[in-house]
């Protein structure tokens, strides 16, 4: 009685899958998974950093709400005592369960991934994630180095396997407890990959020679990008690899090859991710739970492969902030599905060149935007904060209300809303639209808005930019993104108060969607934006 829920979190993914209409990756368990689900192709995280993303989506709160922008505060002692969404599910009855990286460890969720609050059991970490930046890449000199390109025999590593095999393993091994307990559960999954270092089993390597890779469609910095906007991708600089290039710090590149290299294996690492999830769906199916759990794919914000000149995540570019998210619901975005169907299948990437996925008795080209009868794909704008209301309205609970201006001291509320609105499956085609926004705070015109921020400690780029410290944060870069355009201010931030002053104005971004896909051309000075800016402060 009542949908389980099978939550997968991915570190650092953004959209290159192929239902996102990606040319290059092959992720045909990922596909497959899209093609029975609703695919938003417009949603974005709050802030492109790890600890910040998955408080503020796990709680259902902006990070000026939980007033958590780096690694080192737990929101139920320095914010307020908020619910998250695992927490509302345990007290809704349902098992609720941890397999690997689902909040970020450390004091952020309190050194415990916030159990008891949030989980039935002590959280499960793979044994292995521990190598995870030890020296265990082979280099061409035969040594061992810990590297950002990380290609490895699996055989090799300490344990003889990686972090995301173990999770999976436990996971499927959940899924079966839970099969025979008969417990209504809510299992989250986060997986490592393609967090760097990109360390995955090297065979995935044969499936993107090298020949193939491109460069970013933009691999310089842009004339008029603000100091204050560029995150120098300090956290790369310090791999092995690319330390012994000696790149100039902040704006100079990486030589062309080497950007290739790290392309071919964040693409790698992606393939390797679609095996894991592959595995986990179909042990969804050999449990019979296919037909009774909603399952939602996402990440917990995107990384730049060189567009701008930029790695890494910590800025307010679609690269960085914009994520996959899907929503499964079997009888919903599906028709029924009778006990014990299989509904996902493993599918191999290595023989699955091509993108055709048999299913059924005909093969389907899976392409996100030609279900047959099946999912449904949305270019509404959403936000990853919006996940907690819109999980709860899915499973059948109340959804929790909307937050007042001031809810510090409100212990369950969200700043999202739900998005099932926006689930207009009956048609089963793709939603298109401008029309609909019922929720004037969110919309700006009519149109649904996504917002994120970045901190900064200073307006040109500092070894700390990418991360600063609450203490150093002097700016904060709040963006707004619709389907027409991102506009983005840089204003003064005082760490102190946690207060932003709009009167103080650093620097601005304003891209053009249409004629800017890749915000390459910031054109905030010759516009007159007192329009954008009014929103942005309400």
């Amino acid at each position: 009685d009542g949908m389980n829920v099978l939550l997968i979190i991915v570190d650092d993914l953004r959209p290159v899958l192929g239902c996102y209409r990606d040319k290059l990756v092959k992720s045909p368990n990922i596909d497959q998974l899209a093609s029975q689900s609703m695919v938003f192709s417009n949603a974005y995280a709050q802030q492109a950093v790890c600890a910040p993303s998955r408080v503020s989506f796990l709680t259902g709160r902006r990070p000026d709400t939980t007033r958590l922008y780096d690694f080192y505060s737990y929101w139920r002692v320095h914010a307020g005592n908020y619910s998250t969404m695992p927490q509302y599910f345990k007290e809704n009855g349902y098992v609720t369960l941890s397999v690997g990286k689902v909040f970020h460890p450390g004091v952020s969720s309190n050194y415990s991934d916030d159990y008891p609050y949030s989980w039935s059991i002590p959280p499960f970490h793979p044994s292995a994630e521990k190598h995870e930046n030890d020296k265990t890449c082979r280099g061409k000199d035969g040594k061992l180095h810990a590297n950002l390109v990380c290609p490895v025999n699996v055989t090799e590593m300490p344990g003889g396997t990686l972090p995301d095999i173990q999770s999976t393993e436990e996971a499927v091994h959940l899924l079966n407890v839970m099969k025979t307990t008969r417990q209504k559960f809510f299992l989250a999954v986060g997986y490592h990959k393609p967090h760097i270092p990109l360390r995955y089993p090297q065979e995935f390597l044969k499936l993107y020679p090298l020949e193939n890779i491109t460069l970013a469609p933009d691999p310089w910095v842009p004339k008029k990008l603000p100091s204050v906007a560029y995150n120098p991708w300090t956290d790369i600089r310090q791999r092995d690899d690319v330390e012994a290039l000696n790149v100039s710090f902040p704006y100079g590149a990486l030589p062309d090859d080497f950007q290739r290299q790290i392309r071919q294996s964040y693409y790698a690492a992606v393939s390797y991710l679609d095996v894991q999830i592959g595995l986990l769906l179909s042990a969804l199916d050999d449990a019979g739970l296919s037909n009774n759990t909603i399952v939602v794919f996402t990440a917990d914000h995107g990384w730049s492969l060189g567009e701008h000149g930029e790695w890494a995540k910590y800025s307010n570019f679609d690269v960085a902030t914009r994520v996959p998210l899907m929503f499964y619901v079997p009888g919903m975005t599906t028709s029924p599905v009778s006990q014990g169907a299989r509904v996902f299948p493993y599918l191999d990437p290595f023989s699955h060149i091509g993108g055709s996925v048999p299913r059924g008795k005909f093969p389907v080209l899976i392409f996100c935007l030609q279900w047959v009868d099946r999912g449904g794909q949305s270019n509404k704008v959403v936000e990853l904060v919006s996940l907690f209301p819109t999980l709860a309205e899915l499973a059948g609970l109340q959804v929790p209300p909307a937050c007042p201006e001031m809810s510090f001291g409100v212990v369950l509320c969200t700043e999202g809303r739900s998005i099932v609105h926006y689930f207009n499956i009956s048609e089963g085609k793709v939603e298109q639209g401008k029309e609909g926004c019922d929720d004037i705070d969110r919309c700006f015109n009519g149109e649904p808005v996504a917002f994120s921020q970045y901190p900064r400690p200073a307006d040109t780029p500092q070894w700390n930019s990418d991360k600063p410290r609450l203490k150093d944060i002097r700016i904060m870069g709040y963006s707004m993104r619709t389907i027409d355009y991102r506009y983005t201010v840089w204003v003064h931030f005082d760490p102190s108060n946690f207060s932003a002053n709009f009167e103080d104005v650093h620097a601005g971004e304003l891209y053009m969607m249409e004629n800017d896909p890749n915000q390459d051309y910031n054109i905030y000075n010759n516009t007159s934006h007192g329009w954008f800016f009014k929103k942005i402060i309400d």
